[in-house]
């Protein structure tokens, strides 16, 4: 209806100023100058009066183009009130002002719902400017990931952790590796990936790093457990006719007419090869048939176990042999009443190999003392074995848990090997902390 009662308005004018201009030209073709200088002023009001309207119409479109650059759409522009012919506009400019008010505050919570779900996930994120290094954003995980509480600019990672600070670098758009973080003497492998993104006329690249420790202790873990399992069938397939020929060829030479022959005598050295091959024989066979109990364990039978209980148990059962080489066995256990859902049997082994290996690794220790301790971080239980022997460096903790790898001369390898497959069937983990000339701690996490 506004709109309606503006265009009769402008038509009236026009018609007016048509009319007027006619009669100033018929006075004029008549020679009645005095008419026509008469009807001068009404015509000059006239396109003022025109003239006025669109530069009011111009001058409201300009404030609203001059708002709109600075992107100011709070203003609120009265209607009632306007002149008749811009009130069309500025009804117009209210809707815009209110369409872009509601897309800024939908823009706005998404971005807020964005930065929460980053923040929530275990992902630590990283975007920066390639050209200046300046930090975009980083999350909450990134931060706990490289103890850092803050960051403004990417070269500063580089006093903190080279090695990270020149994998971020030197990833490349679409790529992706492995690293490796040692933190808190703990090592930590991470699946970098980057990419780039353009933001107006800026270019980000944005950096992901991804805990990849646990799926690839899996993995790990799945693909000895089948080179085992062709090693083992392998092996004994082969030694196991081996020490049978060996015992087979052994009798014979104990028989009557060949022993008390004359050649009797020379086939010393031959019977003594024989044991030789026999004897070896059979200890392969052994060392092999322990790999075996790698695979052997297929089912957990789960069940709520004290750890006060579990602690006394493993007390009483290493007492005998702490007393004997003199080792002091500290237990902490802070709440009695912590429980967790296990196989006892299989983590009484894996806790009695770790205790067996603090034991060795404290023995020439002037005051050898091993701590077994319990807690709940962030909802997690962890069982801890820690002990001042004589540490462990960073390589060796990296072989520690390979199967047939072992740091003592009688040793099978077998312990650690299977102390982790152990862990990773109750949906856990085993983590090791080493300070060579300090001690150990390794950490069993439960989830």
């Amino acid at each position: 209806m506004i709109f309606k009662r503006y265009e009769w308005q402008l038509l009236l004018r026009i018609f007016i100023l048509f009319a007027l201009l006619c009669g100033a030209a018929f006075a004029i073709t008549t020679q009645h100058y005095i008419y026509a200088a008469a009807l001068a002023p009404f015509v000059i009001y006239v396109v003022v009066s025109i003239m006025q309207q669109y530069g009011k119409i111009q001058q409201e479109v300009q404030e609203f183009a001059e708002a709109a650059q600075y992107r100011d759409f709070s203003r609120h522009y009265a209607v009632q009130s306007a002149p008749t012919n811009v009130q069309v506009l500025r009804k117009g400019f209210n809707e815009i002002n209110t369409t872009f008010k509601t897309i800024n505050r939908e823009r706005e919570t998404q971005y807020h719902y964005l930065q929460k779900i980053l923040e929530l996930v275990g992902t630590g994120i990283l975007s920066y400017e390639p050209a200046t290094g300046d930090i975009g954003w980083v999350n909450e995980s990134f931060k706990n990931l490289l103890n850092i509480p803050y960051l403004k600019n990417i070269q500063a990672l580089e006093k903190r952790n080279a090695d990270i600070y020149n994998e971020i670098i030197q990833v490349k758009s679409g790529g992706s590796r492995v690293v490796t973080l040692v933190k808190e003497q703990q090592q930590v492998k991470l699946l970098l990936m980057a990419s780039l993104l353009k933001s107006e006329d800026k270019v980000y690249k944005l950096v992901a790093f991804q805990n990849v420790s646990d799926a690839m202790d899996e993995s790990e873990s799945n693909a000895w457990s089948k080179l085992l399992n062709v090693m083992t069938h392998e092996i004994m397939n082969s030694v196991a006719p081996i020490s049978s020929l060996a015992d087979t060829l052994k009798n014979r030479l104990k028989r009557p007419d060949i022993a008390n022959s004359a050649v009797g005598p020379d086939l010393e050295d031959l019977e003594l090869g024989i044991d030789t091959i026999k004897r070896r024989s059979e200890g392969l066979l052994k060392f092999t048939e322990s790999y075996r109990s790698l695979n052997k364990i297929t089912k957990l039978e789960l069940q709520k176990v004290s750890v006060y209980d579990l602690f006394e148990n493993l007390n009483t059962l290493m007492l005998p042999t702490l007393e004997k080489k003199n080792i002091e066995l500290d237990i902490i256990l802070r709440d009695l009443s912590l429980s967790i859902d296990v196989d006892i049997n299989l983590l009484e082994q894996v806790l009695i190999n770790l205790l067996v290996n603090a034991i060795e690794a404290v023995k020439d220790r002037p005051e050898p003392i091993i701590t077994l301790s319990a807690e709940v971080q962030q909802n997690k239980t962890l069982l801890k074995v820690t002990d001042n022997g004589l540490g462990m460096s960073a390589e060796l903790m990296e072989k520690i848990f390979i199967p047939f790898f072992s740091t003592r001369k009688t040793g099978s390898g077998i312990g650690l090997s299977l102390c982790k497959q152990i862990m990773l069937m109750h949906k856990g983990n085993i983590q090791v902390q080493s300070t060579e000339g300090v001690g150990t701690v390794f950490t069993l996490q439960f989830n």
